[in-house]
């Protein structure tokens, strides 16, 4: 027997989340506070996973302004035990999980080749590829047995189809780990679908975070004058469309890779 989403007949409750069980990993802070602040601003519930927990603690009192449900849970998503466990409390804290939001992630632009890059390589994808499948192996089954649906959100980068400049800022494990996030997303897609669970991987482009200070303030005015918006995307953006994801309205969309980039493919 197929779960299948109750269609929608009119915009009434289109985009609602309200009272939904999210889950966002390095949700404390970047993209993922945007996208935790958004689900909450919406009236969700957020549990968020990082492995700064002052920190996540901190963005869940912050976020408490917004009458829901908010807890940190510490794990490092590279590490299978300390997800097992985080995942086990957040179960029990919420009962059943409505949306997960793989969020989690490093970056590296160490050469393949030089001294340390096999280790660099393990690092990135132990974090941002099998982190996500760490995730999803823990609460996946509770989605798949609350007989509820759901939704899976895996964010993925440009860099997941791309590999242009790889020689001034090379960024092979990088490029490998999102290009395996959005194919595991189809995947995904296909095997828990017959649960009602959709699964989505969001390329994104450049976003406006906390990290911003790490680039040179040129970097921003070059890539603003490339891309055919000439902005570049904020956090609670990011949220937004992942609110999208997971509401009704989104509800026939499921293994797809979805440019969140400001048109950033189109000129690269």
């Amino acid at each position: 027997m197929y779960f299948r989403n109750t269609p929608i007949d009119s915009m009434k409750d289109a985009y609602n989340v309200a009272g939904k069980n999210v889950v966002v990993t390095g949700g404390n802070r970047g993209i993922g506070r945007g996208v935790a602040e958004a689900f909450a601003q919406c009236g969700a519930n957020v549990a968020i996973v990082c492995r700064n927990e002052e920190g996540g603690k901190k963005a869940c009192e912050e976020l408490a302004q917004y009458g829901g449900k908010y807890r940190c849970f510490p794990a490092d998503v590279s590490d299978r035990e300390s997800v097992a466990k985080a995942c086990k409390e957040i179960i029990e804290w919420f009962g059943t999980v409505d949306v997960l939001v793989n969020n989690a992630g490093v970056a590296s632009t160490t050469p393949f080749f030089s001294e340390n890059g096999l280790d660099e390589w393990h690092r990135v994808i132990d974090t941002n590829l099998h982190g996500m499948a760490n995730m999803v192996y823990c609460i996946g089954p509770n989605m798949r047995a609350s007989g509820k649906g759901g939704a899976i959100i895996n964010v993925s980068s440009v860099g997941s189809m791309r590999v242009s400049g790889s020689k001034e800022s090379p960024k092979p494990s990088y490029n490998a780990s999102k290009a395996g996030i959005d194919i595991f997303s189809r995947y995904l897609a296909l095997v828990m679908g017959d649960q009602g669970i959709r699964v989505n991987s969001l390329v994104l482009g450049p976003v406006h975070t906390d990290l911003d200070k790490m680039h040179d303030p040129e970097y921003f005015v070059a890539m603003e004058e490339k891309l055919p918006t000439h902005r570049i995307a904020n956090a609670i953006e990011v949220g937004a469309f992942c609110v999208y994801l997971a509401s009704p309205a989104g509800c026939q969309l499921t293994g797809a890779n979805i440019p969140f980039d400001g048109g950033l493919l189109c000129v690269i």
